[in-house]
């Protein structure tokens, strides 16, 4: 029973920290929880441009830092969620959005897993259907076993 409570322990605790990290500091977070809240779902959505591939809310980076304080002074100074991600757009470009506008300068980025999905899927139909098409072999006559194989198979087989 001891056992089972350590381990159960172990399993709590390892839980309890595998939860995603926020890099949001305590001197950051507005007072107004639902400007709070919006600026949470912006941050999320804009990507740290010296991390990558991480929302500048997950970011430790110096430049995370300084635009999450952007977001919340865009708020704060009553601009919409479009209008913020609109002005960091226009200040840092659409590299900085986790998921890019569709556009036509988005093509490849947008249309190249439907179109590789679509070639997979014709690909595969058209092997399928060559496979079912070909003609099978047309096996031959056996041939017969000389008497020296036949005694060779039977001695091997224990039949005389």
């Amino acid at each position: 029973m001891m056992r089972f409570r350590t381990f159960s322990l172990v399993i709590a605790l390892l839980l309890a920290f595998a939860s995603p990290g926020v890099a949001v500091n305590p001197d950051e977070i507005l007072a107004d929880p639902v400007m709070e809240t919006r600026a949470r779902a912006i941050s999320a959505e804009l990507r740290c441009v010296v991390c990558q591939n991480q929302s500048i809310d997950d970011s430790d980076a110096s430049l995370a830092r300084d635009l999450r304080l952007l977001v919340r002074e865009r708020i704060v100074l009553g601009d919409s969620d479009g209008e913020v991600v609109t002005f960091i757009v226009e200040r840092y470009g659409e590299y900085v959005l986790l998921k890019p506008y569709v556009g036509w300068h988005t093509f490849a980025l947008w249309g190249t897993a439907p179109i590789v999905l679509l070639l997979s899927i014709w690909a595969l139909v058209h092997h399928l259907k060559n496979k079912k098409t070909a003609p099978t072999p047309v096996p031959t006559a056996a041939k017969a076993l000389t008497k020296e194989e036949q005694d060779a198979l039977n001695s091997l087989s224990g039949n005389k």
